[in-house]
């Protein structure tokens, strides 16, 4: 898709002189050299390792009281070990797909070797204690082998152990367990940074937003969902700006800060909806969610697609539902929809002259 909508560009700026053809020509083979960033194999070669992972831990469960106490020790040890210089052997003859696999094997394999060896023994601890271990593994491999498959294995696992708290736990109740999924979510951000792996970071995003709806459960109340209104749209602003753009650290999470930051603020909008719904607040909150769409639309439409779509939504959404519930008559709905449309003209008439202006500025310092 991306290097249809290359070759394209190119074509186009050949066309108005800006490129010459073999400089086209160039840039295209260049990209065309690049490896790449889907690979069927590769997904394929993971797969195996999960179900090969998966496999060993069943066996040697299926057997554990005929296999005696050292010998399992010694299975337990003998394979973690040897995955693991397996993919360094794999990554320093340059097979990173086999070292990815092997990874994923290691990694499953110590966190049923946590569980097998508590068993064993009769150790004391739980299965939250379990995943603890098992994402402090996987982050440490991921760090060693400077994996982004292993980053997103931790990912799943920060999932996974928030979703054992909540379900073997008071989930109306706020503990030192309750604060580790954003802790993770932290540390999954930061071995993103570090591998490269730029889609885990969804997991870890994902996992942040899902944490703070689980805390409005706890706390519904208006003054929680306006802070998450409040910090979802500063934040938003603050990476749109143009002097944070020119920051490497977010230039290099891409589009997902905009997005989820907006997306926060659009939960946030949602829950005080329902708080406020048929009272007198409505109308003014409505204007406040258009507003904001507008707002998203007018500092990430552009260059951000999944922050435009959603934007787009909320429009219309929030539209359909002042018409429904603040307005009786068809003379006052179209009313709604005249001073709506006459506000976005505004605000789209102010950003196409800033457009020019930033474009104006543009020429001259090239020129």
């Amino acid at each position: 898709m991306y290097r249809g909508r290359l070759e394209r560009d190119l074509s186009l700026w050949v066309g108005k002189g800006l490129l010459t053809e073999q400089t086209a020509e160039a840039l295209l083979k260049e990209y065309d050299g690049r490896p790449a960033s889907f690979s069927l194999g590769n997904v394929l070669m993971i797969l195996a390792a999960i179900l090969l992972g998966a496999a060993i831990l069943l066996v040697v469960a299926s057997n554990w009281e005929a296999i005696p106490r050292l010998v399992r020790m010694f299975f337990i040890l003998a394979l973690i070990w040897s995955v693991h210089l397996g993919a360094g052997a794999a990554l320093v003859r340059g097979q990173i797909a086999a070292a990815n696999a092997l990874l994923v094997i290691g990694t499953l394999t110590f966190g049923g070797a946590i569980s097998l060896v508590g068993q064993m023994y009769h150790l004391s601890g739980d299965e939250q204690t379990v995943m603890y271990l098992w994402f402090a593994m996987a982050v440490v491999s991921a760090v060693l082998f400077r994996s982004g498959v292993v980053s997103g294995v931790a990912g799943f696992l920060s999932w996974g152990s928030f979703g054992l708290y909540l379900s073997g736990s008071d989930m109306r109740l706020m503990t030192l367990d309750s604060w580790a999924a954003p802790v993770m979510a932290a540390i999954v951000v930061a071995l993103v940074r570090y591998t490269g792996a730029g889609r885990v970071r969804h997991l870890a995003y994902l996992l942040l937003l899902g944490w703070l709806a689980w805390l409005y459960t706890l706390n519904s109340d208006l003054w929680l969902a306006l802070i998450y209104v409040i910090g979802g749209m500063a934040v938003f602003v603050l990476v749109s700006l143009p002097v944070a753009r020119l920051s490497s650290l977010i230039r290099g999470a891409g589009a997902a800060p905009a997005f989820y930051s907006f997306l926060l603020a659009v939960i946030g909008l949602f829950l005080l909806h329902v708080e406020l719904d048929a009272s007198k607040w409505v109308l003014p909150l409505g204007i406040v969610t258009l507003a904001a769409s507008v707002l998203a639309i007018a500092l990430q439409g552009r260059d951000n697609g999944a922050v435009r779509y959603l934007a787009y939504t909320v429009f219309a959404v929030e539209i359909l539902y002042l018409g429904s519930v603040t307005v009786g008559s068809i003379l006052g709905t179209s009313g709604l929809f005249l001073c709506s449309g006459l506000f976005v003209a505004a605000v789209a008439w102010i950003v196409i002259r800033l457009e020019r202006r930033f474009a104006g500025k543009a020429r001259e310092a090239v020129q």
